[in-house]
């Protein structure tokens, strides 16, 4: 049966943020992810993970002014050293709360940038965190995220982002599948994670339309789950949806799940 990590960024909203913690091993989760740790002194979250007995099996490398609305800064030429210190934040994080995967956004490319810069300075970047990650023994990932959601994303497709893993050539460089992003850009969910299957390190879910809880619109994850256990994918996956009644009262879906496992 799959493994269901609780996206606290997301889910269990109805409380604050380190009290989701609490919320999702009540729900039975043995596992948690978040966007972005940075608001709260480590030392908060790794209370709450030991005190729950929770794992926390990714985060995302700080993102630039995510209230403002930039989504990433790795793409972005001119910030470079910015992006560097991120890193370093990120692993200091990651490795006081055990997480072995960060995700790199790659944020929204300039609609007067030259490609072949935003492509170089993203792989110049992707290049120094995954060799800063591998002296950790963690790995890297980079998400494509669909443009109906955020338009000008920079990663947008599984072909492009597997273009951008040939170029920088790091081990530890993953693809992180996100179903939600994929339906939406490309479809043939199934046949492509099948295979992709050996650059994917991580998978996230959600429904379409409206990115809510599994069996609220047209994506059949009781098929996808299966076929993820067929073929062996013995990763997390990310539970990032937008609940649409509360999140407990949407969890009828977790429920069939781990009984058809």
């Amino acid at each position: 049966m799959p493994r269901f990590a609780a996206n606290l960024s997301l889910l269990f909203t109805e409380v604050d943020f380190l009290q989701r913690y609490a919320a999702a091993a009540k729900a039975g989760f043995d596992a948690v992810e978040c966007q972005f740790p940075y608001a709260w002194p480590v030392e908060q979250h790794v209370e709450e993970l030991q005190r729950h007995r929770l794992s926390l099996v990714l985060h995302n490398l700080p993102a630039g002014d995510w209230s403002s609305g930039e989504r990433g800064i790795a793409c972005l030429p001119g910030r470079e050293e910015e992006f560097q210190e991120g890193v370093g934040q990120a692993i200091e994080y990651a490795r006081a709360l055990g997480c072995r995967q960060l995700n790199c956004l790659a944020g929204l490319a300039p609609a007067d940038a030259d490609p072949d810069e935003l492509f170089e300075t993203f792989t110049d970047n992707l290049r120094f965190a995954a060799a800063a990650l591998e002296a950790e023994g963690m790995n890297l990932l980079i998400e494509p995220i669909n443009q109906y959601d955020i338009p000008g994303f920079y990663l947008h497709t599984t072909p492009q982002a597997l273009e951008v893993m040939d170029e920088v050539g790091a081990d530890n460089l993953y693809l992180q599948y996100d179903v939600y992003h994929a339906q939406r850009s490309e479809g043939e969910l199934a046949a492509t994670f099948a295979r992709l299957q050996p650059c994917i390190a991580h998978v996230q879910i959600a429904d379409n339309p409206g990115r809510h809880e599994p069996g609220s619109g047209e994506i059949n994850y009781p098929f996808l789950f299966r076929e993820l256990d067929r073929l062996g994918y013995d990763g997390w996956i990310g539970c990032e949806y937008i609940p649409a009644a509360g999140t407990v009262a949407g969890l009828g879906w977790l429920t069939q799940a781990r009984a058809a496992g």
